[in-house]
């Protein structure tokens, strides 16, 4: 009895095993089916849209040869520039989807901390719980992003520095040297600045910065587990997207094989879009409500909020 007083919801109300963590995930995705998939699916769907349209459009207007093995400019100018523009939408798809996405994950963590009490978000009041942050989140995604590109272009401008100026054993052994260091400096800084941010912007209403902090503090003494939780699930997103997208892929693949040459490059950009239409399904709920759930077991682990989380569920009195 008093197990099922502390899970009022999808989680029991203290710090989480790996095992009731990803429990907690799939029963979040499976009860809040609209606002988790469905969001990802929506936004996934209308982004892929535009390289289908654009394609679509390409095709019944000047015709696209496309032939993926032939080198450019043997196919004409105008198919090149029109197999150019068609691959470019697809492109356009992706960057819109990533930050439509965005919005998905501040979406997921109110569902989430909703789901920990025993609450139910539909897609409308998971939207509308976002409302004062959005353009916050897409700032926060935005200088994450920078600051991710600033610290890998400054590693690579610093090696290609060393490769021409020092001697030629004295640069092997500094960038052979150097490669591992970076690589740990990156996962470092993926748990400490990138991972956590998202939640304590979204349910503590912190700013940008203030964000960033809370995520680096709330990692103190957890690193190894986090980091652990968030490459399994890195890895078990990666596999299940494989799985996901695959048929689409050779779906793809050997309709491009049976169609005239006109319609090959339509069949492909189909078949990429439904192959990422297929991949966002899984990938980004469960990815952003294990995420969540990390940020809630860290404040439980470090702050004690299950007590807070009973308050909320009305399993103590305020």
């Amino acid at each position: 009895m008093l197990g099922a007083a502390h899970k009022p919801g999808a989680m029991p109300l203290r710090p989480l095993t790996l095992g009731e963590m990803y429990d907690a995930a799939f029963r979040i995705i499976r009860f809040n089916p609209k606002a988790t998939v469905g969001a990802a699916v929506l936004v996934a769907a209308v982004t892929m849209a535009v390289p289908v349209l654009v394609t679509t459009l390409l095709t019944w207007t000047v015709g696209l040869a496309y032939d993926p093995a032939a080198p450019i400019g043997e196919t004409g100018t105008g198919d090149d520039l029109g197999s150019a523009a068609a691959l470019g939408s697809l492109g356009l798809g992706i960057v819109l989807q990533g930050l439509g996405l965005v919005l998905v994950t501040g979406m997921i963590v109110h569902v989430t901390a909703a789901a920990a009490v025993g609450r139910r978000l539909s897609l409308g009041e998971a939207w509308a719980a976002t409302h004062g942050r959005r353009w916050r989140l897409v700032g926060l995604t935005l200088l994450l992003g920078l600051a991710t590109t600033v610290i890998i272009t400054v590693y690579v401008l610093a090696c290609v520095l060393v490769a021409v100026s020092a001697p030629t054993v004295a640069a092997v052994v500094v960038i052979i040297v150097s490669v591992p260091v970076f690589v740990a400096f990156l996962l470092w800084f993926w748990i400490k600045v990138y991972y956590l941010p998202v939640p304590p912007l979204m349910l503590e209403r912190l700013g940008v910065l203030a964000s960033i902090g809370r995520g680096y503090r709330l990692t103190r003494g957890s690193f190894w587990r986090v980091l652990g939780i968030a490459l399994l699930t890195l890895l078990i997103g990666s596999f299940a997207g494989q799985i996901l997208g695959t048929p689409f892929s050779l779906l793809s693949a050997f309709g491009s094989l049976a169609v005239p040459a006109d319609y090959t490059l339509l069949v492909t950009v189909v078949g990429s879009a439904l192959a990422q239409v297929a991949t966002t399904a899984f990938v980004a709920p469960f990815a952003s409500t294990v995420t969540s759930l990390q940020y809630l077991d860290q404040r439980m682990r470090l702050e004690g909020y299950d007590v807070e989380l009973m308050r909320q569920a009305g399993i103590l009195e305020r």
